[in-house]
């Protein structure tokens, strides 16, 4: 819809401009709060360039295995780059690299990952802007006064009006990342920011599927992004009971 913006002889593509903006944005979070608490400034660069290398690696993939029935039909998607990304396959790859690194270095990767979590709810949130733009990840064909209509774009249908899911979906991320913000201020037990993005993340993620029109998977009545949901608020009702144990111990 958006997604060229010309101001002279500069195109902006606005798409990886707000990916970019998102990286940026996180990374200068993650070091502010970082010297704050007299986190090693290395270990965050570390683990920002881990998480981007495991992020677009786990989106890839998720990405082929939620489409592996037409891979297996048409296998020249493996190489079509122009999109196919899955942002939890990111979010999953992008922690699990961290985590090694972590590990390699002898830091505690809890620490690190209360303190990555909320700065990448605010990335996400630019990220779903760059959708937006770019008219992917569209919603429901709606007669509400805040529908979108896309002319011009290559994911969305053209010419009819949907709900702008991009739009509801940058806003919770925003929204996602200033209550962890705020949580974070009383000093909660290690671990407990993480889990709670992994909580908060995954139900606002499987709420806002019920808005979405792009094809995503399927798994019974559900969409793919929903049974992820469902595992990923668990994973973090878990972390947060686990480390209130583990802080009582101590």
């Amino acid at each position: 819809m958006f997604n060229d913006i010309k101001i002279g002889p500069i195109t902006f593509h606005m798409y990886g401009l707000m990916i970019a903006l998102g990286f940026f944005a996180a990374l200068l979070l993650c070091l502010k709060r970082g010297k704050k608490r007299g986190l090693d400034e290395d270990i965050i660069w570390g683990i920002f360039f881990c998480a981007i290398v495991g992020g677009a690696i786990g989106c890839r993939l998720l990405y082929y295995i939620v489409e592996l029935p037409q891979i297996i039909k048409d296998p020249s998607i493996l190489w079509d780059f122009r999109n196919g990304y899955v942002v939890y396959g990111g979010i999953i790859g992008g922690a699990l690299a961290s985590f090694l690194y972590c590990r390699s270095k002898g830091v505690r990767f809890l620490t690190y990952f209360d303190l990555v979590m909320p700065a990448v709810a605010l990335g996400q949130g630019f990220g779903r802007l760059g959708c937006f733009f770019a008219g992917c990840c569209y919603g429901r064909e709606t007669d509400a006064w805040f529908g979108i209509t896309f002319h011009n774009s290559q994911f969305a249908p053209n010419g009819v009006k949907l709900l702008p899911t991009q739009l509801m979906s940058s806003a919770g991320d925003f929204i996602i990342c200033g209550l962890l913000l705020l949580y974070a201020r009383r000093s909660p037990k290690e671990g407990r920011v993480g889990a709670a993005y992994l909580v908060l993340y995954g139900i606002g993620r499987f709420i806002i599927e019920f808005f979405r029109s792009d094809y995503r998977g399927s798994i019974g009545a559900l969409s793919t992004s929903q049974m992820i949901s469902i595992a990923v608020v668990a994973a973090g009702a878990v972390l947060f009971a686990v480390t209130g144990k583990r802080s009582k111990g101590d």
